[in-house]
């Protein structure tokens, strides 16, 4: 395979475990990664997490440095976004008229912030740029609005408090995290903010982002009351980078759609990450996670696929936060509702594991400062089998006697 080229598009975590899982299967020929920001590939976690509270420096965030991809003869094209997929010529074209030629093409652009329309002065936390205007904010401001209750909001709120800021955080559902989590679960979150000073308003609709100078200085909410801010944060979800695909041809949905192999409807394209809705074997349906652990671990399986190995993704949907002395793990994907939670542990003192069941069946599992268990979680979800709710419920019994 020395003669052939393989291009990645997206130079984040996807993109750099791509080329570094192209390279550990043996793969000697051309790997070209094309990113449109200046920096090295860098994991995203850390920007709402350590890196943001001051916990971590900055070079932590970067998956290699330069002289690995020396090493390992990448070719960063970084800071020139792809422009177009020229399927037929099998050809990329960049934003400063380069043009590469593949044999095999791996999509992994990731996903931007959904943005407020018409609004300036509002932040986002998407890039490592984004975070540093944040540090500073918290290093220098005295009060935060942030707009949206998901996980970058709340995320954020917590770094602004333990800066020392006060923070409002307006949600418009009843509950922050609630479609996320379901009422019980997302009450653990609303109770663990407000137990922290955070001023959570919930049900609210803003009318307008008060503005002074380009710079957003606070919200005006629809019953007529006023939040001042020393800066605003909008974090109000993410859409699929799927632009550079759906121009190509390529099947697009919620995501780029692929097969487990994540290949996409062209045989010679691969995708991964934020970007996929790839077919999951355990749920029979395609299932988009915007989440570190896609990005992690699916370029291994799109890399195996360029290779012309057999490959499937099906991994559970996974994810983590840190929140104050909150920390968890959740593990699955309620693809069809559930109907009830059991709850083992502490549900007051943060310390349990939530489990949701559809049918008596475990759709998935929330463990909350309480670790070392996320394998038997695993175990109970694809084991398909319908379990006791009291026998899950108690602390006494084995989860993997269940």
């Amino acid at each position: 395979m020395a003669s052939q080229a393989f291009v990645i598009i997206g130079a984040g975590l996807a993109g750099a475990k791509a080329a570094e899982a192209l390279r550990g299967n043996g793969f000697d020929g051309q790997i070209t990664l094309v990113g449109t920001e200046e920096h090295l590939p860098y994991e995203r976690p850390p920007l709402s997490k350590d890196y943001l509270a001051g916990k971590s420096e900055r070079d932590s965030v970067f998956v290699h440095d330069q002289a690995w991809y020396d090493q390992q003869r990448i070719d960063l094209r970084l800071g020139s976004p792809a422009v177009v997929i020229d399927r037929a010529a099998r050809q990329v074209l960049l934003a400063d008229g380069a043009r590469l030629s593949y044999d095999k093409l791996l999509l992994t652009m990731g996903s931007s912030p959904r943005k407020l329309p018409d609004v300036t002065g509002v932040h986002y936390l998407r890039t490592v740029d984004d975070s540093e205007r944040l540090k500073e904010i918290l290093a220098t401001g005295s009060r935060l609005a942030v707009i949206g209750g998901g996980w970058i909001g709340l995320e954020v709120t917590a770094a602004a408090r333990q800066a020392g800021l006060e923070v409002t955080v307006l949600e418009s559902l009843e509950l922050p995290l609630l479609r996320v989590l379901g009422r019980e679960m997302a009450q653990v979150f609303a109770d663990l903010h407000r137990s922290q000073g955070v001023d959570l308003r919930l049900g609210v609709r803003i009318e307008e982002i008060i503005t002074e100078g380009g710079k957003a200085t606070g919200v005006r909410l629809a019953d007529g009351s006023r939040i001042g801010a020393d800066a605003v944060l909008a974090g109000i979800g993410a859409i699929p980078n799927t632009a550079l695909a759906a121009g190509a041809g390529l099947e697009v949905k919620d995501g780029i759609v692929t097969t487990a192999a994540l290949r996409t409807s062209d045989p010679d394209i691969f995708a991964a990450g934020d970007v996929v809705g790839a077919f999951h074997p355990l749920y029979g349906q395609h299932v988009r996670v915007e989440h570190w652990a896609n990005a992690l671990k699916q370029p291994a399986v799109a890399a195996a696929g360029m290779l012309g190995k057999d490959a499937s993704y099906e991994e559970l949907p996974y994810f983590y936060t840190d929140q104050y002395d909150l920390g968890m793990e959740y593990l699955g994907h309620v693809a069809a509702g559930y109907d009830r939670i059991v709850v083992r542990g502490d549900l007051r003192a943060r310390e349990f594991v939530a489990f949701w069941l559809k049918d008596g069946r475990v759709q998935a599992g929330m463990n909350v400062n309480i670790w070392d268990v996320t394998d038997s979680v695993k175990n109970l979800i694809r084991s398909g089998k319908t379990v006791d709710a009291d026998a899950l419920a108690d602390p006494d019994t084995p989860l993997d006697d269940l």
